[in-house]
C-alpha cells in the first residue's frame, strides 16, 4: 500500500470528519422527509434570541402557552398568539419558504399579546434558514435574514401518537359527570355524552343519540361542572396491541362548537 502524500492528509481528514458529523440540519434529510417530520409534530417555541444572542422577550409572552407552529398540508398554522395566523409553506433545500401571513382580526386588549402578534408577523415571513434534528427529542431551529434565532421542540401530534386517520364526530357533553364503575378506580367519574350529527351545511341533522357514559378521557378538554358543551372530536381507534387495562379508543378535542352554563 502506497503512502498518502502529506499535502493531501488535511483534505482527507476534513472529508472524513464531514462524513461522520451528526445530522443537524435539513440538508441531512431529503425534502420529503423534512416535510413529513415537520407535519408529525407540534413545534413549541423554547428559545428566541437576536443576532447578538439576546433574548427576544416579546416572543415569550405566554410561558405556559408557548408560540406553536403546525405544518399542515401546504399551510403553516400559528397558535397561542392573540390572533390565529397561517401562511403557505414549502421546503427549499435547507430553508423554509413562507408565503404571505394571514391573520384573524380580533382586538388584542393585552399589550403583551398585541406585541407578540407583531413580533411573530415580522419574523415568520419569506425565507428562513432551517435546521432540523430528527433525534428522540426533535428540534427545529429557524433563523431569519436578520439573524434572529427561534428554537422549537417537537411534540408528536395525536395522529402520530395514535396512528391512522381519525373519525370526526360531534359529542354533546352533559353539564354534570356521573359515577361510573371501573375495577381499578371505584370512585371514578365519567362524562355523560351523546352524539350530535350535522349536515354538509353545518346544520344539525336528525335527533341526538342516547346518553352514554364515556370511560375514556378527551385529550385537550377540561370539563367544568355546570357547563354543557358540544365538542368536535377526532376519534382514533388504535390498531397496535395495547395493554389489557388500556382502551383501544382515543378522543382528541378539535374545537368547542358551543358552550352554555346550565342551572343545577
Amino acid at each position: 500500500m502506497s503512502a498518502v502524500p502529506r499535502t493531501l492528509l488535511p483534505l482527507l481528514l476534513a472529508a472524513m470528519l464531514e462524513g461522520c458529523a451528526s445530522p443537524g440540519g435539513s440538508s441531512a434529510l431529503p425534502a420529503g422527509e423534512v416535510a413529513t417530520l415537520l407535519a408529525a409534530h407540534h413545534w413549541r417555541l423554547d428559545e428566541a434570541t437576536d443576532r447578538r444572542g439576546r433574548a427576544i422577550d416579546a416572543l415569550m409572552a405566554r410561558p405556559g402557552q408557548p408560540l406553536q407552529l403546525d405544518f399542515g398540508d401546504g399551510r403553516l398554522a400559528v397558535s397561542n398568539t392573540c390572533n390565529r395566523m397561517s401562511a403557505p409553506w414549502r421546503i427549499e433545500a435547507d430553508a423554509l419558504q413562507l408565503g404571505p401571513l394571514a391573520s384573524t382580526m380580533m382586538a388584542c386588549t393585552d399589550p403583551a399579546l398585541a406585541s407578540l402578534d407583531r413580533e411573530v408577523a415580522t419574523r415568520l415571513r419569506g425565507r428562513l434558514q432551517l435546521a432540523l434534528d430528527a433525534g428522540p427529542r426533535p428540534r427545529l431551529v429557524l433563523t431569519t435574514a436578520g439573524g434572529d434565532r427561534l428554537a422549537f421542540s417537537g411534540h408528536p401530534t395525536a395522529a402520530t401518537r395514535h396512528g391512522g386517520v381519525p373519525e370526526r364526530i360531534f359529542l354533546e357533553v352533559a353539564a354534570q359527570a356521573r359515577p361510573c364503575h371501573h375495577p381499578l378506580m371505584p370512585e371514578m367519574q365519567c362524562l355523560q355524552v351523546r352524539q350530535v350529527h350535522y349536515d354538509a351545511h353545518g346544520l344539525e341533522a336528525g335527533p341526538r343519540g342516547e346518553w352514554q357514559l364515556l370511560y375514556d378521557p378527551i385529550e385537550g378538554y377540561v370539563h367544568r361542572p355546570g357547563v354543557r358543551t358540544v365538542l368536535r372530536i377526532d376519534h382514533y381507534r388504535r390498531r397496535e396491541p395495547v395493554p389489557a387495562d388500556a382502551s383501544r379508543h382515543a378522543y382528541v378535542l378539535d374545537m368547542v362548537v358551543e358552550s352554555e352554563a346550565v342551572d343545577p
